[in-house]
């Protein structure tokens, strides 16, 4: 798969920081230029998310392991990042951290991600608990909010706790004023055990209800929900500002990006949060598929 790759110089300077300089992370978070404000002036959002290797989910278009090569995955960041229509990052601590080191991160929105517990292909994935940022460390750290996974499955009782997990999360982000970006999403259980997102209406309707109502206040939530064929209805069943997931890139970039268009014609829908859609494009092109997305949302702030 082709791509940016990090120049050596740089990447052998984040490697000596990293064995010699624990401290340089401190600094890099202290300094770090913070951005003006959460929304841009049409009041919009997009983010590049890079969460997925936390909870061991490496792959992408058919290679499985995609996002283990860590070198790779920084250069295609911070080609992300620097273009101008992209706000900032949803990220683990440890892809922060290193953007951060690298200097990637001035000016941007970034969001920590919170729960990575639930393995990818674990017996227990459902009970995804919070290994990453927790909300006194976003606060610490001067990040904008927290991002939590909120998987649905009805068959499995480890969905509980995540579901009161992500209601302390909740309370704890709000109670410094912070954003906390809920993930909701509603999984069947196959006969062989995979599982499967449900992406018809009433499912996602459904999980948009719940997370809509956890934690003691919804004042600071919003909602990260894919595309669907009824979007009225889905994103109908909040007030809460929503952005949408890129989800599992398909086969097809233009098919992806009609889908997310279309969504965010809807009222409640303030932007992107797309990760590796646009970080492993067919083609290898991250610049222009990051441009190609940046151009539907600016179509949308227009209508």
């Amino acid at each position: 798969m082709t791509g940016p790759l990090l120049d050596v110089d740089r990447w052998r300077g984040l490697l000596r920081t990293r064995a010699t300089d624990p401290y340089a992370v401190q600094r890099a978070y202290a300094a770090r230029t913070q951005p003006e404000r959460l929304l841009t002036a049409r009041g919009t959002l997009f983010l590049v998310a890079a969460d997925h290797p936390a909870r061991g989910a490496l792959a992408s278009g058919g290679n499985a392991m995609a996002m283990a090569d860590r070198r790779s995955l920084l250069a295609r960041l911070i080609t992300a990042l620097e273009h101008p229509d992209v706000d900032g990052v949803l990220g683990s601590p440890d892809i922060v951290e290193e953007l951060l080191l690298l200097g990637a991160l001035e000016g941007k929105v970034v969001i920590g991600s919170m729960n990575r517990g639930g393995l990818d292909g674990a017996t227990w994935t459902m009970d995804d608990r919070f290994t990453g940022y927790d909300a006194a460390g976003i606060a610490d750290c001067g990040l904008q909010g927290g991002k939590m996974l909120l998987r649905i499955d009805d068959t499995d009782a480890s969905t509980a706790s995540t579901i009161e997990a992500c209601a302390h999360a909740v309370s704890e982000l709000a109670a410094r004023g912070l954003m906390a970006m809920i993930e909701p999403l509603p999984y069947h259980r196959n006969d062989d055990g995979t599982l499967r997102l449900r992406k018809d209406a009433p499912a996602l309707a459904r999980a948009v209800a719940v997370g809509s109502a956890l934690g003691r206040t919804s004042a600071h939530t919003w909602l990260k929900m894919p595309s669907c064929a009824d979007l009225a209805t889905v994103f109908g069943a909040t007030t809460l500002p929503c952005v949408v997931l890129g989800g599992v890139p398909s086969p097809d970039p233009a098919q992806d990006l009609d889908s997310w268009g279309a969504a965010l014609n809807e009222p409640v829908v303030r932007g992107l949060v797309v990760g590796r859609a646009l970080l492993y494009p067919p083609d290898g092109d991250v610049r222009a598929a990051v441009d190609a997305a940046a151009k539907i949302l600016s179509a949308a702030e227009a209508a």
